[in-house]
């Protein structure tokens, strides 16, 4: 790939997501895009990429933009703290809430470990009486489409997954481990880029954006935390991800990367 080509990715990913992609990284540029070339028909990157600009074919732009976003996933990733949030949040919120539904959405849902870590979770805890909807998004079709599976390998289901679990929330199928059927029915998927408008998704109590927007450009670090504040509901809280910055928003006492709406600073 020649200069002109990765500052190309790098340009589509700022402009359609606001992805922060280093031009001078070619081993990662390459290592990601090589599939998505092949996969496509291309002999090679430079002719994906000179397809994608010169034609303005907004499908093979956007293969390139969800091939370079961020994919790191796994189960039960912080475990601590991500059961201590599902607890609190259940607590505090099913008691003000007096039987409403509770919404939980988990943000850029890579291939569905977080999203399924949360449905175990409230298969095992979750209060009697309490309605939970489950949504996940990302901006990746194709990894949507792994997470509607379910369908993980045996090294998937090692990293971070207790064996407990995999025996209760899991049935073998050859050489792969399937998400229980229960679980899966429990979760509503969606395509969503961050940066536009979530208004259409409604509102949350509980919402999950880990280790997203340490990738992003700072204007659309801003954005993005913007849109998710706006769909929490005033009582809702938003994880973050340790490493994340959360702009002005102040993390609850003893629990970084654990924040909480303030309705009257967003009103305001």
């Amino acid at each position: 790939m020649t200069p002109q080509d990765r500052r190309t990715v790098a340009s589509l990913c700022a402009e359609r997501a606001g992805l922060r992609v280093d031009p001078e990284k070619e081993y990662l540029i390459e290592n990601r895009l090589g599939p998505v070339a092949r996969r496509e028909g291309f002999g090679s990157i430079p002719d994906l990429l000179q397809a994608a600009r010169d034609r303005g074919d907004e499908r093979l732009a956007w293969a390139v933009v969800e091939a370079m976003s961020p994919a790191e996933t796994g189960f039960f990733r912080d475990p601590q703290r991500v059961e201590l949030v599902i607890a609190q949040a259940f607590t505090d919120l099913a008691r003000r809430r007096d039987g409403d539904t509770l919404r939980i959405w988990v943000a850029a849902c890579g291939g569905g470990q977080e999203i399924y870590s949360a449905a175990m979770l409230l298969d095992e805890q979750a209060p009697a009486g309490v309605t939970i909807d489950l949504c996940a998004s990302d901006l990746s079709d194709r990894r949507l489409e792994k997470a509607r599976s379910g369908v993980y390998s045996q090294f998937e289901v090692q990293r971070g997954l207790p064996a407990r679990r995999l025996v209760r929330h899991f049935e073998k199928q050859d050489d792969s481990f399937v998400v229980a059927q229960r679980l899966r029915q429990m979760v509503r998927w969606r395509r969503v880029n961050l940066l536009e408008d979530l208004s259409p998704l409604g509102r949350f109590d509980l919402v999950f954006c880990r280790n997203v927007l340490g990738g992003m450009l700072e204007s659309a670090r801003t954005r993005v935390l913007g849109n998710l504040e706006k769909v929490l509901t005033p009582d809702g809280y938003l994880v973050l991800g340790l490493g994340d910055s959360a702009g002005d928003l102040a993390a609850l006492p003893g629990q970084p990367g654990i924040y909480r709406a303030q309705a009257g600073r967003r009103a305001a």
